[in-house]
């Protein structure tokens, strides 16, 4: 049998476990104070939490008291805090550098970038902006902006809407079902963006969306792929369906390879499954084909990152659009 893609039943027990975001940890503190009946100082407050595998804020994704949205307002490191100055799709309102931070030519260009934009800088101690970030190696950088806008399904299935420098091709769209690690997000949006997708689904509820995790890994990324935020992944895809779009499934258990694809000349939406459980049944049955990463060694997995990256790529090939001249 063929096999790739994020593996049903269970995956491998880092990146693509679904616990935790490459180069993120848990809260910075353990928020249990001093044990009732001893002495001693009281703890400082502990820092905001740290981005974790679905959550916002360190709360499960779905819950009622989950923020909503796809988010983007905090965004942090040089990449994509330049990425987000350069694209001015979203009001930027303020920009936070460390006072002790090296120059360097990317950050001598978004020092100019937020002075161009008017933009207010603030240079803070290490320890400030270490005290606001939310990913463990925010670079000296960390920006404050408005969230990113939801676009609707309907908009990116047209080509309404699509993803900066994209082309006038037919749309190429990504769609994840239940991802939970935002490191794996944000790498598959970056990998996204460089083969050329047109625009992102994602699903409301038991999915991260985008946090300060995933914006540093997608590095940039987020600024140039609209992206549609749906109530429920299967109704989505006969939604698109509707409108043209052919749905492609990612699953280790499909029979069918992904390099015997053919995708040139149509709507595509590639639907990526949740790291360790693959697609869900109801999204399964909903795709009208369902295709492997074929596998030669010894390993009959990848974590989902790496599989969305090969199936992008793999999309753009058949569409030439990754070609050399």
């Amino acid at each position: 049998m063929s096999r790739g893609g994020p593996k049903r039943g269970g995956g491998p027990r880092r990146g693509g476990s679904g616990r935790g975001a490459p180069g993120g940890r848990g809260p910075g503190g353990s928020g249990r104070g001093t044990p009732k009946g001893r002495g001693g100082p009281s703890r400082p407050p502990a820092r905001p939490p740290r981005d974790r595998a679905g959550t916002d804020e360190g709360r499960p994704a779905g819950t009622g008291s989950a923020r909503r949205g796809l988010g983007g307002e905090q965004v942090e490191g040089r990449q994509a805090v330049r990425e987000l100055l350069l694209a001015g799709s979203r009001r930027v309102r303020e920009v936070l550098v460390a006072a002790d931070l090296d120059r360097s030519p990317i950050v001598d260009e978004i020092l100019q970038l937020a002075e161009d934009d008017r933009v207010p800088v603030h240079r803070v101690t290490r320890a400030r902006l270490d005290g606001a970030a939310r990913t463990d190696a925010p670079q000296g950088v960390v920006a404050h902006a408005d969230p990113l806008v939801e676009h609707d399904v309907d908009d990116l299935a047209t080509g309404a809407v699509r993803a900066t420098a994209s082309g006038d091709g037919p749309p190429f769209l990504l769609a994840l079902d239940g991802l939970t690690d935002p490191g794996n997000l944000g790498a598959v949006l970056r990998s996204a963006s460089a083969a050329g997708v047109t625009g992102v689904v994602l699903p409301r509820h038991r999915a991260v969306h985008v946090t300060p995790t995933v914006a540093k890994a997608a590095a940039g990324a987020i600024e140039h792929l609209p992206m549609a935020v749906v109530g429920g992944l299967p109704a989505a895809l006969a939604r698109l369906r509707d409108q043209g779009v052919w749905s492609v499934g990612l699953d280790a258990d499909a029979h069918r390879s992904l390099w015997d694809l053919e995708a040139a000349d149509v709507p595509l939406v590639l639907v990526l499954g949740a790291e360790g459980s693959g697609l869900s049944r109801l999204v399964r049955q909903r795709c009208d084909q369902v295709v492997s990463i074929p596998m030669a060694g010894p390993l009959d997995s990848l974590n989902a990152a790496t599989a969305g990256a090969l199936a992008c790529f793999e999309v753009a090939r058949h569409r030439g659009a990754t070609a050399p001249d």
